[in-house]
């Protein structure tokens, strides 16, 4: 499930950034791309939630769960798309992936699990990643301060 992870980080991020009127036209270009693929290959995934409310923890694992319903994580041309979605925000719209949780810069594929992150600034970044499994990234909260456990 690791790879639909990467794939709706991606277009969360590119949501964010490339659906707003400031963001960049290689951002949007880059989720138009995407968006258009996947809508003429996997026309049962809706991505209207995910674009109304990236941040949504509940439309990311909706949109998750069409994916791997889909069996997108084996589609070759749709990670492409997604890389170069993921490249894209990275250079232009950074901010874009810390709003919704997650920073991925280049993540080449698989084996590495993010679970239970809480930070004041960006949940997760990952910069030059190179992995041979799954990527997991769960339960990750960011924009406000962690909880104290004293307080527990």
């Amino acid at each position: 499930m690791g790879a639909i992870e990467l794939i709706v980080a991606a277009l969360a991020s590119g949501a964010a950034a490339g659906l707003k009127p400031t963001g960049t036209q290689a951002v949007k270009d880059a989720y138009a791309a995407a968006k258009e693929f996947l809508t003429r290959k996997y026309g049962d995934v809706d991505l209207a939630p995910l674009e109304r409310m990236p941040e949504s923890t509940a439309k990311r694992a909706s949109v998750s769960e069409d994916l791997e319903a889909a069996g997108a994580d084996e589609d070759a041309d749709l990670l492409d798309r997604v890389n170069i979605l993921v490249d894209a925000v990275a250079t232009h719209e950074p901010q874009a992936a810390a709003a919704v949780g997650v920073d991925l810069e280049k993540v080449k594929a698989a084996s590495l699990r993010i679970r239970d992150v809480a930070a004041e600034g960006s949940g997760v970044r990952v910069r030059d990643g190179e992995f041979s499994g799954d990527i997991e990234i769960e339960g990750v909260r960011a924009g406000k301060p962690p909880d104290d456990p004293k307080k527990a």
